[in-house]
């Protein structure tokens, strides 16, 4: 398999780096803005022929379809921010190869009633255009990366092997990671994480469809596992939500995330004073979006790893019944931070995120996982990707959380 890997930041390079060792990777590019950035992870690799570097406007759908000619990729790998989905999606059509990427098309708010009612929601944009895909023989599997990705493909497992009906899914996400010399120093792109928190959160119910909530709704504390304990989690806007009903039976369906009290007042200020804007202003004669300048002072999450200890877990708390009885089950995966690094040499949270596109990647290059039209990881069967996981260093486990009487 050739891959076009668009973007060389945090999840780009261990996506790279994970690959490395599988003989069914032929040839990733690694393209990134920064070119500098391509040459550090190109050094790390140590094979410049199978992981060549390319300078790309990710903004730019011409240059993504020239590069995917001039190297003959089969696969357009995402791992840039969201706000570049379009055109790179939309190259990879016109190429007519896959496309994969692990958080799906940007929303736009209602503009009436931003906090009850869905605007356009997250993967519209593509899933409008999935007939079009379907036509050609073409599949774009869509927010494959951790959450969404990983926690999709548990729903999916839970939903065949482990309930006869499911009431509640609910992805949950927390972590006990510190960054050592630093105030605030976000493990994940600022951009994006600005984008999901501080957008109305979306909610799925049965009987109501899709909704949304008041920004950072329903706190509740929730006792994550292997020693990282209880965290308080919110709602949060998440692909997750939008992708499982499609796919699996479920009465409600939603996405908290455990923010903490400091990383919320710091979202909202950044909100309050309008610097998480994707606008452009003038500043002294030059154009910048507020949002940019914020992830241009911080801490690159790249490389942050030698700095933070800890663990992130990953997973999807599922409520229903199994023979008639109750059952509560919550299918997770972590990562230690001191294990990604010494075996990887990158942060847990990039690392957690990177390999499930590989697994994917292997799966449709082994003709296992394979389909047409704008697919997420529901759609195909969980039991190749969740075998696999052990043998790429990335061990799952179920907590049995049913209520006794």
């Amino acid at each position: 398999m050739k891959v076009l890997l668009v973007g060389s930041g945090g999840v780009g390079e261990a996506i790279a780096v994970i690959a490395k060792d599988r003989p069914f990777i032929e040839q990733i590019v690694l393209c990134d803005f920064d070119l500098e950035r391509a040459q550090e992870v190109q050094g790390k690799l140590g094979d410049d022929a199978r992981f060549p570097i390319e300078w790309i406007d990710a903004s730019d759908r011409e240059q993504v379809v020239r590069l995917a000619h001039e190297y003959g990729v089969d696969l357009v790998m995402n791992a840039v921010d969201p706000i570049f989905n379009e055109a790179i999606f939309d190259a990879a059509f016109e190429v007519g190869v896959t496309y994969m990427d692990m958080a799906m098309t940007l929303s736009e708010r209602h503009p009436t009633d931003p906090y009850r009612l869905s605007g356009v929601k997250l993967g519209d944009y593509q899933f409008e255009r999935s007939d079009r895909w379907a036509e050609k023989g073409l599949l774009a599997l869509v927010g494959m990366g951790v959450e969404p990705g990983m926690a999709d493909v548990f729903a999916a497992y839970a939903a065949k092997h482990l309930f006869d009906e499911i009431h509640e899914i609910g992805v949950r996400d927390g972590a006990n990671l510190v960054v050592e010399g630093y105030d605030f120093a976000p493990n994940f792109s600022i951009w994006t994480t600005i984008e999901e928190c501080l957008n109305p959160p979306v909610v799925y119910e049965k009987d109501k469809g899709w909704f949304t909530t008041d920004t950072f709704s329903e706190p509740e504390v929730f006792e994550f596992p292997e020693g990282i304990g209880p965290v308080e989690c919110v709602n949060v806007e998440h692909e997750e939500v939008l992708l499982i009903p499609r796919w699996v039976d479920a009465g409600r369906v939603t996405f908290k995330y455990g923010l903490g009290d400091e990383f919320i007042g710091i979202l909202k200020t950044l909100e309050l004073l309008g610097l998480d804007s994707k606008e452009f202003v003038e500043v002294k004669g030059v154009k910048v979006a507020p949002r940019d300048v914020v992830a241009a002072v911080l801490p690159d999450p790249a490389h942050l790893g030698d700095r933070m200890h800890g663990k992130t877990c990953a997973g999807t708390w599922v409520k229903g019944t199994k023979d008639g009885a109750p059952r509560e089950v919550y299918l997770y995966q972590v990562a230690d931070n001191q294990t990604c690094m010494q075996r990887y040499g990158v942060q847990a949270v990039v690392w957690q995120t990177a390999v499930n596109p590989v697994i994917a990647m292997e799966l449709l290059s082994e003709g296992i996982w394979g389909g047409a039209g704008v697919l997420g990881p529901e759609a195909f069967d969980p039991d190749p990707f969740m075998e696999r996981m052990p043998a790429h260093d990335f061990p799952w486990d179920i907590k049995e959380m049913t209520p006794t009487a």
